[in-house]
């Protein structure tokens, strides 16, 4: 019967191995994934900037040259109202009456205030052009050194991925000879707690009377059975799967015990 029981204890402590030893080449492969998964996104993040930055300096450019033609049509309009002018001073001096002499001042008045008025908004668009044509430098000057930044992103993610696809292959490989020696329902728990867990750490050491996933502390009776290895225990809190320090390669920290004052 002791026969028995010990060959069962020992298949409980290879299986709790074999989880950790699978959980250490699944996280190698997390941290590849993180790494290269961090550099697509800033890479987007600047070609998008870019379309942004380019649409804008489209838009503005358009603005500018829309309010170009509008200070040649106040041009025109100066000009029209210049050429009525002399053409109502013409007729002054050919009226038979005061009352045609005051309209014909009325639309002398008219004609100088549409001149006054061109005048303002040239003055107005002149300005804002002059502002838009300031944004556009800055803008222009901002995509050029985007652009480079996105060439420098491109070519550091190139060498990344150069660099970690034979890594992560080799992993990939090893994660699946891991998974072919632990039975499939463990396989199934430990899958579906590393999708649940943020980390993607299903199987974590007791480090300081705690957790290594949510920290939360564990009762001492629960710790001697996970040193014990006689059981899969979880965390009562987070549902990862729990193993001893010494079976993670893992030097725990011996803490003084408190001294107690004496009654």
């Amino acid at each position: 019967m002791a026969k028995g029981t010990a060959a069962k204890d020992v298949a409980v402590e290879e299986k709790l191995v074999a989880l950790y030893n699978l959980q250490q080449i699944d996280s190698k492969i997390d941290k590849i994934k993180i790494v290269r998964g961090e550099l697509p996104l800033e890479v987007r993040d600047l070609e998008d900037e870019l379309a942004g930055l380019e649409t804008r300096v489209a838009n503005l450019s358009e603005e500018a040259k829309n309010m170009d033609k509008e200070i040649a049509n106040k041009k025109i309009t100066m000009k029209d109202a210049e050429a009525l002018i002399k053409k109502y001073e013409g007729q002054q001096s050919k009226v038979r009456n005061n009352r045609e002499f005051d309209s014909l001042s009325k639309e002398i008045e008219f004609q100088n205030l549409e001149i006054e008025l061109a005048k303002k908004r040239i003055k107005e668009f002149s300005a804002t052009i002059d502002a838009k044509k300031d944004v556009v430098n800055e803008a222009k000057k901002l995509l050029a050194m985007r652009k480079e930044d996105l060439v420098n992103k491109k070519k550091e993610l190139d060498e990344i991925v150069e660099e970690t696809q034979k890594e992560e292959e080799d992993l990939l490989k090893k994660s699946k000879k891991a998974e072919s020696q632990i039975e499939e329902r463990l396989i199934l728990a430990y899958k579906r707690i590393r999708t649940n867990a943020r980390n993607g750490l299903a199987v974590v050491p007791v480090q300081r009377d705690a957790c290594g996933g949510c920290f939360n502390k564990i009762p001492p009776q629960r710790q001697l059975d996970i040193r014990m290895r006689k059981k899969i225990i979880v965390c009562e809190h987070c549902g990862r799967v729990l193993v001893d320090a010494e079976l993670a390669g893992i030097k725990e920290e011996k803490v003084a015990p408190a001294i107690q004052d004496q009654d």
